[in-house]
Order: structure tokens, then C-alpha cells, then sequence
């Protein structure tokens, strides 16, 4: 641990040198290092899946679909868009600034850090360094040391892929990161949870450095009474147990018209057990908590109360880090559940008068980061759309909108600040430099001194 971080300062140091020297300028040079991440995740397929089956539990698919698959779309994207995205883009000049040409160049911030989170630690790590080596960035990756197996497969795999010149691997846990965010760096992009984030910008802050905070929020589900029940059953137990609801785009609570909340609450129940049959903890479907100290922190809020019933799930096993799909009815506004985003598959269902009721729910929180509504009237969705803030929203389903590859994906307020994925993570990492050409000749004297009265006459009536 020392010796890592000792190290970092000469390793930071050694970026911004490949850097300067123009290692990853070149375009070809980004695309080869595209190229050589995807080989990896073809390659090393089985050691990622087995790393996060370690570290979460994840069932295959849900690993390969949400971390190799979303990665993989995301340095396909970049490839086929790199020419486009680093083009020079031509903008008009003004009579009085002719002769000349404009243009807005797209340059490289320099060095960047990646500090990715444990709930999705391959994906979460991989996705933004994609726009970092597409704008030419050279890049420091923080994996997170609470998924500790991926975070040494990946410490593992990438230096034998890409170039140490260009991205370096550091691991490990607050001392590391510490000493990380005690250097310049030129852009810090961070996902996590805002207690840490202020920690991010504050350390930032020192050296005037831009920040890119993901973080996460108690994400609504709307169910609104001419909502198809038994789909937005389906679809928001879906997306609130995938990932044993460690996803920070889960449904992290349901505000459903209370004229339909028992048919809803039903179909909720056929859902999960469908999913997950009689005992989801024999099923292979069914994540785990990532550890002790996470299973602990949800069944305090089980312990906490604040609700009429749990209607289904409970406490689970402690030893192997089992927490059930777990259904809360009739809770409270001030229970525990509803204090802070809860990251875990625990779904309280709070009844409400309609959905106008629900609007001033979510309005008198947080903003958060993912907005779900589920209706079969456009008028209704567009009322929510309109009287609502959110990092982003899903109509009639859940979590699948950060998969669309070419929709920005980030924050507002307090869940966050900035946004990636395609263009925009491409424009993230990107400075978007000015530059004006003026030839030599001609050259009118109205621009300089002595101002005579006819050049303030014309200044006047040009511009």
C-alpha cells in the first residue's frame, strides 16, 4: 500500500510527459488503444464474468449484458464516430471580423482521473474511458477496492492491452484515493454517492480542476392509475432487483394512485416470484449484496420501521450476504427508507392520491437521477415530463435508457453533475478551442488608435 502510494506522483507525472510528448494525439493512435480494450473484453471474457460472479454474485448474463455488453457498444460507438467527433467545426464570421475564418477545434483536456464505483466495477470503469482515450486523453483508472476481483482482473488485463504510457492502473482503497486527488489533474470524473462526491470537488477545488460527478438519488417510479399493472409490475421489479437493486438508476421507490396500489402490489409479488420462483436464494438469477457491512446498513432500515408491512422478503443471511427481493407497503414519509438513495432490493410502495400528488412528491426532494412513469395517456406522462426535474426518464419501463448508446447519461442537482456516453463523454473529456484566422492584408487602420470621430461613426453603425 506504501509503495503504491508513493508511487502515484511519479506516475501522474509520467502521464502528463506521454501526453505532451503527443502519445495519443493522433487519432490513429486513439483508435488503436479502442481496439486493443475491446480485445481485452473479447478476450478475457470468462476472467471478468468470474471476477464479478465473485464480487456480487452476478449471473452471467446480467454481468455480460450491463458491464462487457454496455462497454463493447460504447467503444464501437467511438470507432465508427471518432473522425466526426474530432472534426473541426466551421462557424460564420461576422462582416466586421472579415477578412478571416472561424473555427471551433476540439483538443484533449491532458491528464484525467476515472474513479469508478463497486456496483457495476468493470462497466463503471471501462465506459468512461472510452470518450477519455477518444478525445486523446492520457488516464488514470481508480478501480474500486469493495469489488475487490474485478478490480484485480482489470488491474491485470489492462496493461498487457493498452499502452502504460497512456493509461495506468492504480488500486486500492481511501489512502489511495487520497493521495490521487492530491494531484493536477485536468478533468476528475467520478461515480459514487454524493458523501464522497463533495470529497471529489473540494479536492478538485485546490487545483481548479472540472469534476464529473455521477452519482445517484432516490430514483421515483410513477404508477398512475390507467398504467398497464401487471407490465409496470414486471418491468419495475426488473429494474429494482437486477443487480440485487444495487443499480443507481433502480426504482428506489413507487408512488402509485392508491385506487390501483392492491392490483399493482399483487402483480408485483407474480413478478418477482416468476423471476426468482419460491426461494430466490437458490436461484441463479438472484445477485448478492456486495458485502457485510452493505447487508447491515439495508436491514437497519428494515429494523428502522416506518412502514405498515413487509409484504414480501426480509432479512436473509447475513453470512452470505443474502438480502431477499423485499416489498414494503404503507410507508411512511419519514421512515428510513425514505431518508437516502437505498441500494439494495428493498422497494417501498408509498399510496397517493393521484398523480398529481406524486409530482409534488418528487418535487419536494432531491432531484434525482432516473424518473420512471408508467401510463397509458400521453397527457399524463407529458404532465410529468413537464412539473419534474431528473438526470433522465423512462417511459413505461425501467433502467434500460442507459443503454441507449447516443443518450447523454448523468445528474442534476444532487444527483449529479455532467454527463458521457457517444458524443457527450466524447465532449466531457474534450476542450472545445476557439480559433479565428485573420490574414496579413488588409490591414484598416479603424482598429487602432487615434480614435477619429468617423471610425467611432462606423464602429457605431457595423456593430
Amino acid at each position: 500500500m506504501a509503495d503504491t502510494v508513493a508511487r502515484i506522483p511519479s506516475l501522474v507525472a509520467a502521464l502528463r510527459e506521454s501526453y505532451d510528448a503527443g502519445l495519443i494525439r493522433d487519432l490513429e493512435a486513439r483508435r488503436t488503444q479502442l481496439q486493443q480494450l475491446r480485445r481485452m473484453l473479447v478476450e478475457q471474457e470468462g476472467p471478468i464474468l468470474d471476477a464479478l460472479a465473485t464480487d456480487l454474485r452476478k449471473p452471467p448474463m446480467e454481468a455480460y449484458a450491463a458491464e462487457i455488453g454496455v462497454a463493447l457498444s460504447e467503444i464501437d460507438h467511438a470507432l465508427k464516430n471518432l473522425d466526426k467527433w474530432c472534426a473541426p467545426e466551421r462557424v460564420k464570421v461576422a462582416l466586421t471580423f472579415k477578412p478571416g475564418s472561424a473555427k471551433i477545434v476540439p483538443e484533449p483536456l491532458g491528464v484525467v482521473l476515472i474513479i469508478a464505483p463497486w456496483n457495476y466495477p468493470m462497466q463503471l470503469l471501462l465506459a468512461p474511458l472510452v470518450p477519455a482515450l477518444a478525445a486523446g486523453n492520457t488516464v488514470v483508472l481508480k478501480p474500486s477496492e469493495v469489488a475487490p476481483a474485478t478490480a484485480a482482473v482489470m488491474a491485470q488485463y489492462i496493461p498487457h492491452y493498452l499502452d502504460e504510457r497512456i493509461v495506468q492502473v492504480v488500486t486500492g482503497g481511501v489512502e489511495e484515493t487520497t493521495a490521487l486527488l492530491q494531484e493536477k489533474f485536468d478533468h476528475i470524473f467520478y461515480t459514487g454517492n454524493g458523501t464522497v462526491g463533495r470529497v471529489v470537488m473540494a479536492a478538485a477545488a485546490k487545483h481548479l480542476t472540472p469534476v464529473t460527478l455521477e452519482l445517484g438519488g432516490k430514483s421515483p417510479a410513477i404508477v398512475a392509475a390507467d398504467a398497464d399493472l401487471e407490465v409496470a409490475a414486471r418491468r419495475i421489479a426488473w429494474g429494482k432487483f437486477l443487480n440485487a437493486g444495487q443499480t443507481c438508476v433502480a426504482p428506489d421507490y413507487v408512488l402509485v394512485d392508491a385506487s390501483v396500489e392492491d392490483k399493482f402490489t399483487s402483480a408485483l409479488l407474480r413478478a418477482v416470484h416468476d423471476f426468482y420462483g419460491d426461494d430466490p436464494k437458490h436461484s441463479a438469477d438472484y445477485a448478492r449484496i456486495v458485502n457485510e457491512r452493505h447487508w447491515d446498513r439495508l436491514t437497519a432500515l428494515l429494523d428502522a420501521g416506518g412502514f405498515d408491512a413487509t409484504v414480501c422478503g426480509g432479512h436473509g443471511d447475513r453470512a452470505n450476504r443474502y438480502l431477499p427481493p423485499t416489498v414494503l407497503a404503507g410507508v411512511k414519509p419519514d421512515a428510513a427508507v425514505m431518508q437516502a438513495e437505498i441500494f439494495g432490493p428493498i422497494l417501498p410502495i408509498i399510496a397517493v392520491a393521484d398523480v398529481d400528488a406524486a409530482i409534488r412528491t418528487v418535487n419536494d426532494g432531491d432531484k434525482p437521477l432516473a424518473l420512471y412513469v408508467f401510463s397509458g395517456s400521453d397527457a399524463v406522462i407529458d404532465r410529468v415530463l413537464s412539473r419534474t426535474t431528473s438526470g433522465g426518464v423512462l417511459v413505461n419501463h425501467t433502467v434500460l435508457h442507459v443503454g441507449v448508446t447516443e443518450l447523454p447519461f448523468g445528474g442534476v442537482g444532487g444527483s449529479g453533475m455532467g454527463s458521457y456516453h457517444a458524443k457527450a463523454g466524447f465532449d466531457t473529456f474534450t476542450h472545445r478551442k476557439s480559433v479565428l484566422r485573420k490574414p496579413t492584408k488588409p490591414d484598416p487602420s479603424i482598429l487602432y488608435p487615434p480614435y477619429k470621430g468617423w471610425k467611432y461613426k462606423l464602429v457605431r453603425r457595423f456593430m
